[in-house]
C-alpha cells in the first residue's frame, strides 16, 4: 500500500471512525501491554537510585550500578532469537509472540520479587544481580511488544496503538516512580526516618503484582497472524539477513556521511542521561522527601515531558525537524544549568518545580525530534531492525560515561557536575549543524 493511498484512506475517515479505532481491543490490549512495558524502567534505574542514596550507598557506586540499564541499549543483540526463536512447550500453546511475552513478564516479575527481598544495607550483589535480571527481562518484553504491535492491526490502526502503548507506558511510570515512593512513605511513616527496608520491601512487591494484569492480557489476547518470513537455508543465511543486510543497507545509504549521523545518534542526549543518573540522590542530599520527588518530579514531570513531547512533534512538523532537534539540544543542555543553580538555592519545593517543568520541557521536545530523526534515517525495507539498532545506539556512550558520574559528583559536588553536563551537550550542537547537510544516496 503507497504513502498516497494511506494519505487518502486518512483523508476519507470520519472523526467518528477515527476516534473509534481507540476503541478497538487491539488498542485496548496496547494500554495494558504499554503499562508492563513502562513498569520496570524506573525500578531498576531512577527509583532504585533514590532507593540506594537513601540506603547510604555512596554516590560513586550508584554510578556504576547505572551500567545495568545498558542492557536496553544491547538489545539489539538478541532481538533476532526473539525474533524467530520458539521457546520449547510454551510457544506451540501461545504463540511465538505471546510467549516471548509470558516469559519476559514472568523473569521481571521474579525479579522485582528479589529485588524486594534482599537489603542493599547488608549486602548489595543479590540486589544488583535482581536488577540486572529485570532490565534484561525488560529489554526483551520490550522487543517482543514491538513486534506484537506491529502485527496485531494494520497500518492505518497503527497509530492508534502507538498512542494507547505510550499512554500506558507513561502511566507505568509515573505509578513506578511516584508510586512506590508514595507506597513506601506510607509503610514507613512520618515518625521512622532514614532508610526502612520494610517499607522498599512492600513498594516493590507490590510493584512485582502489578504486573499481573499484563500478563492476564497476555493469556486472554489472541496471537497475531505472523508476518511471512523465508526460512533460512542455513545459520550464514539467516545471519545475513537478520543483521548483516540491514547494517549494509544503512552504509550503502549513507556511505561516508554514516559515520556523522552515527556520531550524533551516540551522543544527542548525553547531557540528559548523564545528569539523570545522579538526579536522584541529588534529591535525597538536598533533603526532598518521597512525597515531594513522587509528586514534582514523577507526576508532575511525566505531564511536562508530554506537554513537551506535543510541542516538539508540532514544532517539527512546522519547520523541520532537524531546526527542532537543534532546539532541543540547546534547550536540554541549557536546563542542566538550573540544577547548578538549585544545588546552591537547596531544599525550595517552588524551585524544584520550576527546575523540573523547564528540564523536562525540554527533554519532551528533544525526544520528539529526535525519534522522528531516527524514523527517518530507516529503510522501510528494514524498519524494525534499523530502528532496535539506532534506537539502542543512543544508549550505549552516554550510559558508559554516566557511570563515572557519582565519582565525579563526589570529587567536585553537583554545581559542577551538573555545570560539565550542560558542557557535554556543546559538541551535540555541530554534529546537528553538520548532519542537518547529509542526503542518503538515491
Amino acid at each position: 500500500m503507497t504513502e498516497t493511498t494511506l494519505s487518502s484512506e486518512a483523508s476519507a475517515r470520519t472523526w467518528r471512525e477515527s476516534l473509534r479505532l481507540y476503541l478497538q481491543p487491539a488498542s485496548l490490549r496496547m494500554l495494558l501491554l504499554g503499562f508492563s512495558a513502562g513498569l520496570p524502567l524506573l525500578l531498576v534505574l531512577g527509583t532504585l537510585s533514590f532507593r540506594l542514596r537513601e540506603a547510604g550507598i555512596d554516590r560513586s557506586t550508584i554510578g556504576y550500578l547505572s551500567w545495568v540499564g545498558l542492557a536496553y541499549g544491547v538489545k539489539w543483540m538478541w532481538a533476532p532469537l526473539v525474533d524467530r526463536l520458539p521457546i520449547p512447550w510454551l510457544t506451540a500453546r501461545l504463540g511465538r509472540r505471546r510467549s516471548w511475552l509470558l516469559l519476559s513478564q514472568a523473569f521481571i516479575m521474579t525479579g522485582l520479587v528479589g529485588m524486594a527481598l534482599n537489603d542493599p544495607t547488608q549486602l548489595l550483589g543479590p540486589l544488583v544481580a535482581c536488577a540486572l535480571a529485570v532490565a534484561v527481562a525488560s529489554a526483551t518484553q520490550d522487543i517482543a511488544l514491538d513486534a506484537y504491535r506491529i502485527e496485531s492491526a494494520e497500518v492505518n490502526a497503527q497509530a492508534a496503538l502507538a498512542a494507547t502503548y505510550q499512554t500506558g507506558y507513561r502511566l507505568a511510570m509515573i505509578w513506578a516512580g511516584a508510586g512506590v515512593l508514595w507506597i513506601a512513605a506510607r509503610a514507613q511513616g512520618a515518625e521512622t526516618m532514614g532508610y526502612a527496608q520494610a517499607a522498599w520491601q512492600t513498594a516493590y512487591l507490590v510493584m512485582a503484582v502489578s504486573l499481573l494484569p499484563g500478563m492476564l492480557m497476555v493469556l486472554g489476547s489472541p496471537e497475531p497472524v505472523p508476518a511471512p518470513m523465508k526460512p533460512a537455508r542455513n545459520v550464514a543465511e539467516w545471519v545475513q539477513g537478520a543483521l548483516v543486510d540491514p547494517f549494509a543497507d544503512f552504509w550503502r545509504r549513507y556511505r561516508w556521511q554514516a559515520v556523522l549521523v552515527l556520531a550524533l545518534i551516540a551522543v544527542y542526549r548525553i547531557s540528559d542521561v548523564v545528569m539523570g543518573i545522579m538526579a536522584n540522590p541529588f534529591y535525597v542530599d538536598m533533603g526532598f522527601t518521597k512525597d515531594e520527588v513522587a509528586a514534582v518530579t514523577k507526576v508532575y514531570g511525566v505531564v511536562m515531558t508530554l506537554v513537551g513531547a506535543f510541542i516538539g512533534g508540532v514544532l517539527s512538523a512546522r519547520w523541520g525537524v532537524m531546526r527542532i532537534l537543534m532546539l532541543g539540544a540547546i534547550l536540554s543542555a541549557a536546563s542542566n544549568l538550573l540544577f547548578a543553580w538549585l544545588s546552591g538555592v537547596g531544599h525550595d519545593v517552588t524551585a524544584l518545580i520550576w527546575v523540573v517543568s523547564a528540564d523536562n520541557l525540554a527533554s519532551g521536545i528533544a525526544s520528539a525530534a529526535f525519534i522522528a530523526y531516527l524514523s527517518s534515517l530507516t529503510n522501510i525495507s528494514y524498519s524494525a531492525t534499523q530502528y532496535a539498532l539506532l534506537s539502542s545506539m543512543m544508549l550505549l556512550l552516554p550510559k558508559f560515561i554516566a557511570g563515572f558520574s557519582g565519582e565525579f559528583v563526589n570529587a567536585y559536588g553537583y554545581a559542577y557536575f551538573f555545570q560539565a553536563t550542560a558542557w557535554l551537550g556543546l559538541p551535540v550542537l555541530l554534529l546537528v549543524a553538520l548532519a542537518s547537510r547529509v542526503r542518503p544516496a538515491a
